[in-house]
């Protein structure tokens, strides 16, 4: 029996390496890094315009109920690759690197007959720029990268500075290798971008494209009263909105009215990087189309986690706060759906669900373990009455970033209730929150611990140990929360 299972899958490998390319979709995964879901104008509420990453929702699949299962790089990207929870392939912190055996889409991808390429921001195992993942071209840098002049490791071990502005440089590398693809097999390239990580340092023609945009810190951040005091403990801090502001902020805390103009050069900062991504998201668009393989290309524009600007009066990410955990998400592939009939799906989506999808859309065997699911017949308008209806997220407390206790969340599209454990299986030493998302969509309104929501609130406690054993999380082992301090992160790690 196990025998002719092996011959099974070594002959369905056998198939899907000898077909033609042009009977499976290519992979163009286009990852930014700390973009929130607000910050592509197919959102209403966004204040940039990004015409090129609508084009691909517009001619595709939006889904504007997109989330990350850890809001923060390293374990979100070993989320996106392996299609598990951060306390699964272990990668829980900055620091961690990917483990070497762990399977990926990619690799399943290029077991398939797919040519791999991964280009650009890696960021896991912070000191590294080894060629890793097994793809077949592989370029990257270690930790964060510069905006301006990056040195990159090459493929062939070569390490040199590239002179240019990062997004430029990386989808002039992404032009070329796609541009020496001769369409003979299929092809897989995740693009990584640094935009719009700190320290926001947009590209020359964009360094004022916001100024004339009035930027005041948002209204959450002074609604913080009934929640646990680490919120206000967070207030000056590197994660907080009177401290440094990712050294916008010379002098510090500031808490005075004038003190808001540094948050909004910061926030300006933040909205120009992103407008050099959409210009790469046209370009790859035009290359593509230039080369008869748009149509047959799975392109999906992302982001490994959201971001916190001044909600909440928090800078940075790591909490289930809304900005922190939501992420823009557009697909286009007319295969699912054809351009000129694009789709909304508004069912909630993870970064564990990336793994099944593309997979299942280029016709490769599953990985054999996931916590996430396809969401292709979401995305070809076909009904799916068992997708999930709430989801787990989850945070470990972090010695080199003390300024977020351990969180265990669970949303579902009405609440969202959140823990603050304290690492020592005692008793919560923090106050939870719960808030009723439908009508407080700012989460401005805490209700944990009010009499006429108690049931609700024991309801989403049994949903939250239900998710933490569904995916394998008990015994939930984390660290000691030492408690929110003052003093700033190591230079080389912010």
């Amino acid at each position: 029996m196990i025998r002719n299972m092996v011959y099974a899958i070594a002959l369905m490998s056998l198939i899907h390496g000898t077909a033609k390319a042009a009977d499976r979709p290519n992979v163009l995964f286009i990852l930014t890094d700390d973009q929130r879901w607000d910050a592509v104008s197919l959102n209403s509420k966004s204040v940039i315009a990004t015409p090129n990453i609508d084009r691909l929702g517009r001619e595709g699949i939006y889904f504007p109920n997109h989330f990350c299962t850890t809001s923060l790089c390293s374990p979100s990207r070993a989320s996106i690759l392996s299609g598990l929870y951060a306390h699964a392939h272990g990668v829980s912190n900055n620091f961690t690197e990917y483990p070497h055996d762990m399977p990926t889409w990619p690799g399943a991808l290029h077991a398939a007959g797919y040519e791999t390429a991964y280009i650009g921001k890696y960021h896991m195992g912070e000191d590294n720029d080894d060629v890793r993942g097994g793809f077949d071209y592989f370029v990257t840098h270690r930790g964060q990268g510069k905006y301006f002049d990056t040195e990159f490791r090459f493929h062939g071990g070569e390490r040199k500075v590239v002179k240019g502005y990062y997004t430029t440089v990386v989808t002039e590398m992404a032009e070329k290798w796609l541009g020496q693809r001769d369409g003979s097999k299929p092809w897989a390239l995740i693009l990584g971008h640094k935009a719009p990580h700190s320290f926001y340092t947009p590209e020359t023609k964009y360094e004022h494209a916001f100024d004339h945009v009035n930027v005041p810190y948002p209204a959450s951040a002074f609604q913080i009263a009934g929640n646990d005091a680490w919120y206000q403990q967070r207030l000056d801090t590197w994660h907080g909105i009177y401290g440094p502001l990712f050294d916008f902020r010379k002098n510090w805390p500031d808490r005075t009215a004038e003190g808001v103009r540094d948050f909004a050069a910061m926030t300006r900062g933040y909205w120009g990087t992103i407008l050099s991504v959409d210009d790469s998201v046209g370009r790859l668009y035009q290359l593509l189309r230039d080369k008869n393989q748009l149509d047959n290309t799975l392109i999906i524009f992302t982001s490994d986690n959201g971001l916190l600007n001044g909600e909440h009066g928090m800078i940075d990410k790591r909490t289930a706060h809304e900005p922190s955990i939501r992420v823009p998400l557009v697909a286009r592939c007319p295969r699912l759906t054809a351009p000129e009939n694009p789709r909304t799906v508004a069912a909630m989506t993870l970064t564990v669900d990336f793994a099944a999808s593309i997979l299942d859309i280029c016709g490769a065997a599953p990985l054999a373990r996931t916590h996430g699911r396809s969401w292709k017949k979401l995305a070809m308008g076909q009904d799916d009455k068992d997708w999930r209806q709430s989801f787990l997220y989850h945070y470990n407390y972090e010695k080199q970033f003390p300024y977020t206790p351990n969180v265990r969340a669970v949303r579902t599209a009405e609440w969202k209730f959140v823990r603050y454990p304290h690492g020592d299986g005692g008793p919560d030493r923090h106050k939870p929150d719960l808030f009723h998302i439908a009508t407080d969509a700012d989460e401005v309104r805490n209700l944990a611990g009010d009499p006429g929501c108690a049931e609700v609130q024991s309801r989403m406690q049994a949903e939250l140990e239900r998710l933490l054993a569904e995916t394998g999380a008990i015994p939930d082992t984390m660290p000691i929360d030492e408690g929110v301090k003052q003093e700033l992160p190591a230079a080389k790690i912010r």
